[in-house]
């Protein structure tokens, strides 16, 4: 532990960390209207297609980090632009026009560094492709830095045209905001943050930091300022994390980084508290327990009311295992809805009122799929039967009200009347 202090406390490690803690924070930032917007697979072309800018910019300006900064943007920003042309103009799928853009322009960038390597310049194609981090320059922080400032502020400023364009763009063609003009706004902006995120991550990888944090945030939150922020802090986090795993274990920085950012997204796809897999099992569970448990009152409810109703017979019906039955039986007992004698399942006077207003819901759902919809009545039980646990009482009395209070359904069998409450 205290050879890791040390070595975080060299400049070359602290230019490396906020290097890192910047590139987290603009990828996410940015990262949310870009997956939001669905511009990932552009995102991934903007960073290949920087390779024939720096190739470029080295011939006019020699080795100038400015200079590698400004051929890549243009670069980017003219990839952009073609696709988008290619996109609009000519009849090939998206995804194709993408795909034929930026593999030419990566394959003119290797081509081009890879001529300038056979004379004496040397340019490492691999700190393009896979970042340098633990190489970074002042000169390249202080680019990073600046390029951070300049997406946040942007993103602030303009904050309601990105949002409305991502969210609304018809709407907000009507008030006067082109969503043309802030998309191309956006793949500037995009532009920007490739370039400056590929000696800390490389071309390769700077999409998974633009991609992953922000994917993590909006399994979390809905609301989409806190997915922002969210966005922002895993970026750092898994910036961070990364870059400290890398030199402790002597790992390569970026991909290390990247794996932190999946690891993020895979603890929030299985512990989001209202998307996760481990959440959404335990809703789907106690949903199926619930529904169970409504059908074991109706088919008692079916019974005359004294003599109540045998478990064998109930998980007959309902075609469900009899201990299943029994157990849920046992448990809703418990619950006030029911009671047991020896062999009989016997209702409550609440379990007689839950279960009427389950049959009221059926029945009246019935009648409106008959007279309203126009179906037979030998099409509509079953999805009576299903819908019947999710129909809100609120529904229930608009479609009743709707019916003109049908006594019976069409079966012929009579609708429970409303109850009161008291």
């Amino acid at each position: 532990m205290a050879e890791l202090f040390d070595a975080l406390s060299s400049p070359w490690a602290i230019r490396a960390l906020s290097a890192s803690i910047l590139v987290g924070i603009m990828c996410g930032v940015l990262g949310c209207f870009i997956v939001l917007r669905n511009m990932s697979l552009i995102g991934d072309a903007l960073a290949h297609a920087v390779l024939p800018g720096v190739f470029f910019a080295f011939l006019l300006v020699g080795y100038s980090t400015l200079g590698f900064f400004i051929g890549s943007s243009i670069a980017g920003f003219v990839c952009a632009i073609t696709i988008s042309w290619i996109q609009q103009n000519v009849k090939t799928k998206n995804d194709a026009a993408i795909g034929i853009i930026f593999t030419t322009m990566f394959a003119i960038g290797i081509m081009g560094i890879s001529y300038l390597n056979k004379d004496t310049v040397h340019l490492d194609l691999k700190d393009f492709l896979y970042g340098n981090v633990l190489g970074i320059s002042d000169e390249d922080l202080y680019l990073t830095l600046g390029v951070t400032v300049y997406t946040v502020l942007c993103v602030v400023v303009f904050f309601r045209y990105i949002f409305i364009t991502t969210f609304q763009p018809m709407i907000a063609d009507t008030m006067g905001i082109s969503s043309k003009l802030i998309h191309y706004f956006l793949m500037l902006l995009l532009s920007f943050v490739v370039v400056a995120s590929i000696r800390t991550v490389g071309v390769i990888l700077v999409v998974a930091m633009l991609i992953t944090p922000a994917s993590t945030a909006l399994l979390l939150t809905s609301r989409f300022k806190i997915v922002i922020v969210l966005s922002a802090l895993f970026g750092a986090l898994s910036a961070i994390s990364g870059l400290l795993i890398s030199i402790v274990f002597g790992l390569t920085p970026a991909p290390a980084m990247t794996l932190v950012a999946t690891s993020f997204y895979l603890l929030a796809v299985l512990f989001a508290p209202e998307s996760g897999v481990i959440p959404s099992y335990r809703i789907n569970r106690l949903e199926k327990f619930r529904i169970m448990r409504e059908d074991i009152l109706k088919q008692v409810f079916k019974r005359p009311l004294v003599e109540g109703m045998p478990v064998l017979d109930i998980a007959k019906n309902l075609n469900l295992p009899a201990t299943r039955v029994k157990s849920m039986v046992g448990a809703m007992s418990k619950s006030s809805l029911l009671s047991t004698d020896s062999h009989n399942v016997i209702l409550s006077k609440e379990g007689i009122d839950h279960a009427e207003r389950l049959v009221r819901a059926h029945r009246l759902w019935e009648t409106y799929q008959v007279k309203q919809m126009g179906l037979n009545s030998d099409q509509i039980h079953e999805e009576a039967e299903h819908l019947e646990h999710f129909l809100s009482e609120e529904l229930v009395d608009e479609i009743d009200k709707k019916l003109g209070y049908p006594p019976l359904d069409p079966h012929d069998s009579p609708i429970p009347a409303k109850k009161e409450k008291k």
